[in-house]
């Protein structure tokens, strides 16, 4: 899905209670490069992402399907088979000249002979069986990344620390699909958002953030949980070079959906202070956030925050708003749904049909046929 530079994880499994992001399923035999523990004991690698300016070189749907049909191709007419699925082929070849009547019983059904299995075999078994555990390695000093690492620190390239699995309530330190959407459409429409003073609501690892900081005057990334803020500032830290000398900004600050006001405690991390709130207050113009509509009651209380901000603003002012609509089986439909997006939906209908005096809300699609300068999988679902 990206283009990414990492060190390798391998035998890696995952509990049934944690999340894997898609952009990390669509590599599963990349190399993953982890830098760190964080506060919390969870593993973080780090991930380059280019930013293709000449989108020619991005691979058409066209191409990508002329080469996954010719690699099913290959495999039907076994021109990349193994050496095991050969001899299977073979054996299975020789099984059809000779007929299958022997293996027929007198009634013409299969018979297929079993014989009993000796504890000698399952201890044998399980020796030859592969253990499958984590194995994490960690940069060395003459790891031979280092020579990637300072080719990747141009202006086309983001590096972002974040992590690979987590639980539900950490999944903002993953990198997911529709943060790449987002920040294709920032790079696609610069001169919209030249010189913006911009508030995005869970940022996670503050990519989008930063892709809006190469462009924008100020961005004030926000999300919840120390550790979290903690890996987006570092993330801020590590791009400072895309960032235009003097112009661009990237804030991260704290801003919990559950809580009425802003974290003003002088003694808090990522609190703020009351002359950036009045600056967000008189001066943003831009909302935005990315795949944080997961959660029926997280959804409620973004809609809650974007309606108090919003309220507040001076100006008016452009929520962009990119997610990807994710099917899930339930057992209380017997069917394929997708209850998150729909509750969205609703929400998002409620806030443009509500009756205010001094606020409009209006709502309007954004097609998807805009230029795409990050190498990830837009599916319809986005």
């Amino acid at each position: 899905m990206v283009d990414v530079t990492e060190k390798e994880m391998d035998n890696c499994t995952f509990k049934s209670d944690t999340v894997l992001s898609d952009v990390h399923l669509h590599c599963p035999n990349k190399r993953h490069l982890m830098v760190r523990l964080n506060a919390v004991g969870q593993p973080v690698f780090v991930s380059y992402f280019k930013i293709l300016w000449n989108t020619e070189d991005l691979p058409s749907e066209k191409h990508v399907r002329e080469a996954v049909t010719e690699r099913e191709h290959q495999y039907r007419s076994g021109d990349e088979l193994c050496d095991q699925d050969r001899n299977y082929l073979k054996k299975e070849r020789e099984l059809n000249s000779e007929g299958v009547e022997a293996l027929l019983d007198d009634d013409g059904d299969l018979d297929v002979v079993r014989r009993p299995r000796r504890a000698s075999d399952l201890e044998a078994e399980d020796l030859l069986r592969d253990k499958v555990y984590p194995v994490i390695l960690m940069k060395g000093k003459d790891d031979a990344f280092e020579d990637e690492e300072q080719e990747c620190a141009c202006s086309d390239v983001v590096k972002i620390e974040h992590t690979m699995a987590t639980p539900l309530e950490d999944v903002g330190k993953q990198v997911w699909r529709a943060a790449f959407l987002l920040a294709d459409y920032i790079l696609f429409k610069q001169h919209t958002f030249r010189c913006c003073s911009v508030l995005e609501l869970g940022g996670g690892t503050g990519i989008t953030s930063i892709i809006m900081g190469t462009v924008a005057k100020r961005v004030y990334c926000t999300d919840v949980g120390e550790d979290l803020l903690a890996m987006c500032e570092q993330n801020v830290a590590l791009n400072k070079h895309l960032m235009e000398p003097g112009r661009g900004e990237v804030k991260v600050k704290e801003l919990d959906w559950l809580k009425d006001e802003f974290c003003t405690d002088p003694e808090a991390p990522y609190s703020w202070s009351e002359e950036e709130i009045a600056d967000l207050h008189d001066h943003c113009t831009v909302i935005m956030a990315a795949d944080v509509f997961y959660d029926d009651d997280l959804t409620d209380a973004l809609f809650r925050t974007l309606y108090r901000i919003t309220h507040n603003l001076r100006h008016s002012c452009t929520v962009y708003l990119a997610l990807e609509k994710r099917l899930n089986f339930t057992l209380r439909h017997m069917d394929v749904t997708c209850e998150a997006y729909s509750h969205f939906r609703n929400t998002l209908n409620d806030l443009e049909n509500l009756q205010d005096r001094k606020m409009k809300y209006t709502v309007e699609p954004i097609k998807l046929d805009f230029c795409q300068f990050l190498i990830y999988e837009r599916i319809e679902q986005l």
